[in-house]
């Protein structure tokens, strides 16, 4: 194996990355390690948890005897992540920072500075995934203009390289790259796809990288946030418990911190079974579908099913499981294929078998999806589902291979309205998940 392959590896200053340097090096590659700085804020306590990651991922080529560079995208964060994150949520929509982050920042920003800057054969990062190709077959990769069109011919790109899950199914994180070009995925090593976590903590001890166990374990882009107000007070424990490497959240309370950005819009708690008001709130798009309301004076937990934009209320239901929770229908944006745009048996039968989901770690769900003409699909599952959320990414996979993922836009009717007998064919429109909408049409 030639010691010129040149692979730039993506370090957080985690575990994970820092191993992954390591596999690269007993390889026999040229590595170079590059940390990302995408935030520019202190904590409460006055202190970035981006520096003292900076100097974790320094010491891990100190100790490698690689070279180390730093990079900072905080422009490009601000523009391409987190200002969509807060238009996303004025428009009541439920964001994943993490997904958009990996397109935007990681293997677009990051992915062209390796290449272009530091002249790298491939890039490499600590996320928990695996590709259809093989380390030599990366190499081989030539870079190919991509056609402007709204599909890829087929023929242009021969022999797709496909995202697959890792072997660890629990630590599997495709759902974070499902966004990923196919540009940016055929010049990528994912060294841990094959790897549990414990036996990558075993390597790390093994090997002198004891300052990068001892830490609280980065995310593999920023915090989830998505899953963090999919059970806010839950999540918010968790975080306290488990640092997510994500400077601009850290313990802080998410409400507090949005409010920061977002002008407060008042409104009230509604029951959805008696339109009984229960108390209000600070603004209707601090909330997602499916989380628990804390309502002030209630011991009993009440869930957001529903959220009115026009009035600003948020519709509660007394259970969990709740029938307003549960929805076996939805409409995404145009999808992003990652292999096959879009796959052929789709394409040939405008319907097509395959499973998603949309959150991380969550089953996967059997579904159908329709093929509309501008690109977009209508996701039915075998199943109605609890918590579906507009903004949310619907990831979809076939056996290992993580197709890709659209943003879902519009929701189906609720098991309860269903029950009630209204709207049965009809669809959301946006920014409501139950007020009427256009039938599913291609």
């Amino acid at each position: 194996m030639s010691a010129l392959r040149h692979v730039v590896c993506a370090l957080s200053g985690g575990v994970d990355s820092a191993v992954t340097a390591l596999l690269l090096r007993r390889r026999g590659y040229q590595v170079t390690g590059v940390f990302m700085k995408n935030w520019d804020s202190l904590d409460e306590q006055g202190i970035c948890a981006a520096d003292k990651d900076c100097e974790d991922a320094y010491k891990v080529c100190q100790i490698l005897d690689i070279p180390f560079h730093q990079v900072s995208y905080v422009k490009e964060y601000w523009n391409d992540v987190f200002s969509d994150f807060l238009n996303e949520y004025e428009k009541g929509r439920t964001p994943n920072p993490d997904i958009s982050c990996n397109k935007h920042i990681k293997f677009s920003c990051f992915y062209h500075y390796a290449v272009d800057n530091l002249g790298a054969d491939a890039v490499a990062t600590g996320h928990y995934a695996r590709t259809s190709l093989e380390d030599e077959e990366v190499f081989e990769q030539k870079h190919i203009k991509r056609p402007d069109g709204l599909f890829r011919n087929r023929f242009e790109v021969r022999n797709p390289v496909k995202l697959l899950q890792a072997a660890d199914s629990f630590k599997d994180q495709t759902f974070f790259l499902s966004q990923v070009s196919q540009d940016a995925l055929r010049r990528t090593i994912f060294p841990l796809g094959e790897l549990t976590k414990d036996f990558v903590k075993k390597i790390a001890a093994e090997n002198g990288l004891h300052h990068v166990l001892q830490k609280r374990e980065p995310s593999p882009a920023l915090c989830s946030l998505v899953c963090l107000l999919a059970s806010a007070h839950i999540m918010l424990a968790f975080l306290s418990f488990q640092s997510m490497g994500i400077c601009f959240i850290g313990k802080r309370n998410l409400e507090h911190f949005l409010l920061q950005y977002l002008q407060p819009q008042p409104g009230k708690f509604i029951s959805i079974e008696d339109n009984t008001v229960l108390g209000t709130h600070k603004g209707w798009f601090l909330y997602t579908l499916g989380q628990r309301a804390k309502i002030s004076g209630l011991r009993e937990p009440w869930y957001v099913v529903e959220k009115d934009s026009t009035k600003g209320d948020v519709l509660v239901a007394p259970r969990v499981d709740h029938p307003a929770l549960y929805r076996d229908l939805l409409r995404t944006n145009r999808v992003h294929w990652i292999a096959e745009e879009p796959p052929a048996a789709l394409v040939r039968d405008k319907m097509m078998e395959c499973h998603f989901r949309f959150r991380h770690q969550m089953a996967l769900v059997p579904c159908v999806l329709t093929l509309n003409q501008d690109g977009t699909v209508w996701v039915t599952a075998v199943k109605a589902v609890r918590g579906l959320a507009l903004g949310q990414f619907a990831v979809f996979y076939k056996g290992e291979e993580c197709l890709g993922s659209g943003k879902i836009l519009r929701l189906g009717p609720s098991a309860y309205t269903l029950q009630k007998g209204k709207n049965r064919t009809r669809v959301a429109p946006e920014v409501s998940s139950d007020s009427p909408g256009l039938q599913p049409t291609s």
